[in-house]
């Protein structure tokens, strides 16, 4: 029988390589994932998630590419949500 301590040793392992691992079951969240990779801003990937999920994947994706090609914009997250914006109109 393993002491205490290997076994928690080894599920504290398991428990940081799943860390690293991607959870997202649904192709919005995979969407919403990218969009924040794209953009560069991994602290608002939640709203990314949720705009995918609302708006569409195609047309958030399509929105976050064209935000990245421009490279006179500063922050990619703030000029994308005027760009999703003004497109509701």
């Amino acid at each position: 029988m393993k002491s205490l301590k290997e076994s928690s040793g080894a599920y504290l392992q398991a428990l940081s390589k799943r860390s690293g691992q991607s959870r997202a079951y649904k192709s919005y969240q995979t969407i919403g994932l990218e969009v924040a990779e794209i953009l560069e801003d991994f602290g608002h990937k939640s709203l990314y998630i949720k705009l995918a999920k609302e708006h569409g994947e195609d047309k958030i994706l399509r929105i976050a590419k064209t935000v990245a090609e421009k490279k006179d914009v500063k922050n990619k997250g703030a000029y994308f949500m005027k760009v999703l914006q003004s497109s509701r109109e």
